[in-house]
């Protein structure tokens, strides 16, 4: 190993544990004290219900514990905003589920609770998932509830999604262990099975307070809207449970007695580990987005026995495109190549090309690839790390905008399912080319080394202080030099803090942050959901500019 592996693995590594150190105070979700409360009232958190509800924790892939990060801090923050969702196996059955975190400003649903509601929800639709609710929630958050409540992907959406997935055949079922107030009282009982925990479960349009104060009634809130209310007299839950253990058993059984389904029958055989050594990732991966790599040495530090059968490889060489398994599932991979290669032209000249950028010849061959893919029902898989496609009079005089067009025309419209992964820069058009999140990957996760966005940091803020010199300059100011280092390293700082994968998990552009390690996990979670949704109809690119 040489110095710089081993400076890239001492850098990753510190990156790694930071990204642990991070999810494990994510974890304590509202802190020891509200963690402490819940039990006392003889509740589980959101997390212990997850625990005990799944065959194995193991086999868990959160969606979103990164979600609302450094967000409303005004309000004391809302850590993974207020709810936990990912897919795992109940009774052996693949399915997505989403527990309130009622340790969390007691459940209260922020703008970004509702945004991470849907994406899991979407997950349940893509894949055709059953779907658990765990419910536990004090619904709206007030001072926010112009941010939350009428727009299109609001809290409402929640519960068209959830007579849609019903009408689809798609299973829910909801437990209610918790306060279900207002406009939540309805996720439930739009649901297949509605469960609720006695005693500490109820559910109502308006707590008692509220119908006091609307029509005057006296009445407390177990006799509104309890357990035995609503199984006994009004008929709006199933069956109701002494405790939550009772009651995540009752989930088990009836995962247990689900019929089979179709599948979309992607291929797989027996899965079988990288022979090269995945650890050493970490060493090959350079934290710093400037330094060159090769791309094919990450590859088959992820694939198994690191066979990756390359498409083309001596055409188009700023990606590889190729076949491989991951986890024993057959997959085509489309990478960007960090280092420099030379490109051979007509009359036997050649040029260089530069690391993570997208020329004519590479997108060309990676449409071709995505079709070939989809010819053949094999799920794709995007590794990040590109700078965008190349500019300048040479590459728009070969027509880099069609070539570039072709590539986002064939992932766009691509049926077989797609999943990213961000390792390193994802910028500009680049992004949407290589499958970011406007372009439906079924899931899309970010090493800790991952930046996203228009631009590299160092470019855009030199083009900011460009533009903001200039407004100076027309106000008949004049700048020196020192003052324009000031205003660039304090433009620079504003934009990287942006540029971070912690920033895209927050806003939910990735569905979270991972150790490379995880990978392999990710993709292999990715396409065993996948597989439960056959796909239902042939790709068609329409019309391409040739």
């Amino acid at each position: 190993m040489d110095i710089q592996f081993n400076k890239n693995e001492d850098s990753n590594k510190l990156l790694v544990s930071e990204l642990k150190q991070k999810l494990k105070k994510v974890y304590l979700g509202g802190g020891e004290k509200k963690i402490a409360s819940q039990h006392q009232k003889g509740k589980l958190t959101a997390r212990e219900r997850i625990e005990y509800l799944l065959d194995s924790m193991d086999s868990f892939l959160e969606v979103g514990a990164l979600a609302a990060d450094g967000m409303y801090q005004e309000w004391g923050g809302c850590p993974s905003a207020g709810v936990v969702a990912g897919v795992g196996y109940v009774s052996g059955r693949q399915c997505v589920v989403v527990a309130n975190d009622a340790t969390v400003k007691a459940g209260a649903w922020f703008p970004m609770t509702a945004k991470k509601n849907l994406r899991a929800q979407e997950i349940a639709i893509e894949n055709r998932l059953p779907i658990i609710y765990l419910v536990d929630s004090a619904g709206v958050f007030l001072p926010l509830q112009d941010e939350i409540f009428p727009d299109k992907e609001h809290f409402g959406r929640q519960f068209r999604n959830n007579a849609r997935m019903s009408s689809e055949g798609i299973i829910q079922v909801a437990a209610v262990m918790g306060s279900c107030v207002a406009g939540g009282a309805y996720l439930p009982i739009m649901s297949d099975e509605a469960m609720i925990v006695d005693k500490t479960g109820s559910i109502f349009l308006a707590g008692s307070y509220l119908v006091k104060s609307a029509i005057g009634e006296d009445v407390d809130n177990e006799t509104l809207g309890g357990a035995s209310t609503h199984c006994e007299i009004s008929g709006v839950t199933d069956n109701k449970y002494p405790g939550d253990k009772e009651c995540l058993d009752a989930i088990k059984r009836i995962f247990d007695r689900i019929g089979e389904q179709e599948t979309a029958g992607f291929n797989r055989k027996a899965a079988k580990p990288p022979k090269k050594d995945e650890k050493e990732l970490y060493g090959v991966f350079p934290a710093d987005r400037n330094l060159p790599y090769d791309m094919l040495e990450v590859i088959q530090r992820l694939v198994d026995e690191s066979e990756f059968e390359q498409y083309k490889p001596d055409y188009g060489k700023s990606l590889l495109c190729g076949y491989a398994r991951i986890d024993g599932w057959s997959v085509g991979i489309v990478a960007n190549q960090r280092k420099i290669i030379k490109a051979k032209k007509s009359g036997g000249s050649s040029e260089m090309q530069m690391g993570g950028v997208i020329y004519s010849d590479s997108a060309d061959k990676a449409a071709r690839f995505i079709m070939n893919c989809n010819q053949r029902k094999i799920p794709l898989v995007f590794l990040h790390d590109v700078n965008g496609f190349m500019v300048g009079s040479r590459s728009e005089h070969g027509g880099i905008i069609k070539d570039g067009a072709k590539m986002v025309n064939a992932v766009s419209n691509s049926v077989v399912p797609k999943f990213s992964i961000v390792l390193g820069a994802s910028y500009g058009a680049g992004n949407y080319a290589m499958c970011g999140k406007a372009y439906d990957p079924r899931l899309i996760y970010a090493w800790p080394t991952a930046q996203i966005a228009v631009m590299s940091g160092k470019s855009a803020a030199n083009t900011l202080l460009q533009i903001k010199v200039s407004a100076l300059k027309a106000k008949g100011k004049e700048i020196s030099d020192e003052d324009k280092k000031e205003m660039l390293d304090e433009i620079q700082a504003s934009y990287d803090a942006k540029l971070s994968p912690y920033y895209a998990a927050s806003q939910l552009w990735v569905d979270g942050v991972i150790d490379p390690l995880e990978t392999r996990k990710v993709i292999s979670t990715g396409i065993a959901a996948a597989n439960n949704a056959p796909i239902e109809k042939p790709m068609n690119v329409g019309v391409i500019q040739t």
